[in-house]
C-alpha cells in the first residue's frame, strides 16, 4: 500500500514512516523546502517538498495514496508567535484534511495527544471517555491539538474514515530535535535538570506508538480514538527509570511548585520576552506538567490488538542514542546498566 506520513522530519513520525516501510508499505513522506530530499531518497522514502500551511502543495502530497497518518505538530509549550501553534496545527489538520477528502483517500489516521483528555485526578487513569473541553486544558499545545483532533473526528465519513490515536509520552531513539520529553532525558545525562516537580505522567516505547498507528489504521474503527500507552509513572519514577537505563548515580531533587512559578516566570520574561530564546522551562510547560495524567490502553489492547512492551528499553535506547549521535559523551554503550523491569 501507498502511504503518506506528515511529520517524518520529527521523533514520532520519523518511527511511523519507519515502520510502515518495515511492513513492505511504500512511504510519502511531507517535507518542507528546508529539508533535503535525497536524504529520504536514501532511506527508502518518497518526499514531497510541501507545507501544512499551503494547501495547495498538500493536494500534490495526498495523491494516488490508500492512506494518510497525519502526526506533523508543533510540538512546544513556548513560541514568540503563539498563533503559530493554532495556524499549524488547527488549521494545518483542517487543509489536510480537505486534500485528503478530495483526492478520495479512503482512511485518515490522526495522531492525537492523551493531553487533549480530561484528568480524572491523581491516580486516576483516563481513558477513551475522558472528554476534555479546551477550558480543561492548562496550555496552548493541548488545547490545539484537542481543536485539531475534534476536526478531524468530525471529518469522519462513508468516504473517508478518520481514526484518531492518542499517544502518551513517547521514548526512544532519533529524538533529533529533541522534543520537550527528549530534553528530560538530555539533560538528565548532561547534569542540568537540577528538579523535578510532583506530576503524573504515562511513558510509551516510540516503537510501539509507531506500531499502534498501522493497528488503528487497519482495525480502528472510525470515529473513534485509541489511547496508545505505555508505563503510568511520576516525574520522580521517570528518574529512577533514567538511572536504571543509564546506571548514572544522579537524582534531581523534588522541587515545589510554590517555587517554580516564580522562577518560570522569570526566566520567561527575561529569555522569553527580552532575548526571544525558549525558556529553559516555560510557563504552558509548567501548567501542562500540573495536569496529572495517568492512562489506560486497554481499549487499544482490546480493539487493535495493541501490546507495549517494557518503556526501560525504550529509556536506554534514548540516552544511547544521544550518546553516540554527540549530544554527550559518555560512552553509555560500556556501562553496565542495572538490569530489571519496569512495574
Amino acid at each position: 500500500m501507498i502511504f503518506l506520513v506528515t511529520g517524518a522530519t520529527g521523533f514520532l513520525g520519523s518511527a511511523v514512516a519507519s515502520h510502515l516501510k518495515s511492513d513492505g508499505h511504500t512511504v510519502k513522506v511531507l517535507i518542507r523546502p528546508q529539508h533535503d530530499p535525497e536524504t529520504y531518497v536514501a532511506a527508502g522514502f518518497e518526499p514531497v517538498v510541501g507545507d501544512l500551511t499551503i494547501e495547495k502543495s498538500l493536494r500534490e502530497a495526498v495523491a494516488g495514496v490508500d492512506g494518510v497518518f497525519h502526526v506533523a505538530a508543533l510540538y512546544q509549550f513556548w513560541t514568540d508567535r503563539e498563533t503559530d501553534i493554532y495556524r499549524v496545527n488547527v488549521g494545518g489538520t483542517e487543509s489536510l484534511l480537505r486534500a485528503a477528502r478530495d483526492a478520495g483517500v479512503p482512511k485518515f489516521v490522526f495522531t492525537s495527544s492523551v493531553g487533549t483528555l480530561k484528568s480524572r485526578g491523581w491516580g486516576i487513569p483516563v481513558d477513551e471517555a475522558s472528554v476534555a473541553t479546551t477550558s480543561d486544558l492548562l496550555d496552548d499545545y493541548h488545547r490545539s491539538k484537542l481543536l485539531s483532533e475534534q476536526a478531524a473526528l468530525a471529518a469522519n465519513s462513508t468516504d473517508m474514515e478518520v481514526i484518531a490515536v492518542n499517544p502518551t509520552t513517547p521514548i526512544g531513539e532519533h529524538d533529533v530535535k529533541p522534543t520537550p520529553t527528549g530534553r528530560i532525558v538530555l539533560e538528565f545525562l548532561r547534569r542540568r535538570f537540577p528538579g523535578y516537580l510532583n506530576g503524573e505522567i504515562n511513558f510509551v516505547d516510540v516503537r510501539d506508538a509507531a506500531r499502534g498507528h498501522l493497528l488503528a489504521y487497519q482495525r480502528g474503527v472510525g470515529g473513534q480514538k485509541y489511547i496508545l500507552g505505555g508505563h503510568n509513572t511520576t516525574f520522580r519514577g521517570a528518574f529512577e527509570l533514567l538511572k536504571r537505563a543509564t546506571g548514572l548515580r544522579r537524582m534531581p531533587v523534588r522541587i515545589p511548585y510554590g517555587v517554580a512559578w516564580p522562577v518560570a516566570g522569570a526566566a520567561e520574561l527575561l529569555q522569553g520576552k527580552l532575548l526571544r530564546r525558549e525558556p529553559f522551562f516555560p510557563m504552558q510547560g509548567l501548567k501542562a506538567v500540573k495536569h496529572p495524567m495517568h492512562a489506560t490502553h486497554e481499549k487499544a489492547q482490546r480493539e487493535l490488538g495493541y501490546e507495549p512492551g517494557n518503556v526501560l528499553d525504550a529509556f536506554r535506547r534514548a540516552a544511547e542514542w544521544f550518546d553516540c549521535n554527540g549530544y554527550v559523551n559518555l560512552n553509555l554503550t560500556n556501562r553496565s546498566a542495572h538490569e530489571g523491569t519496569a512495574s
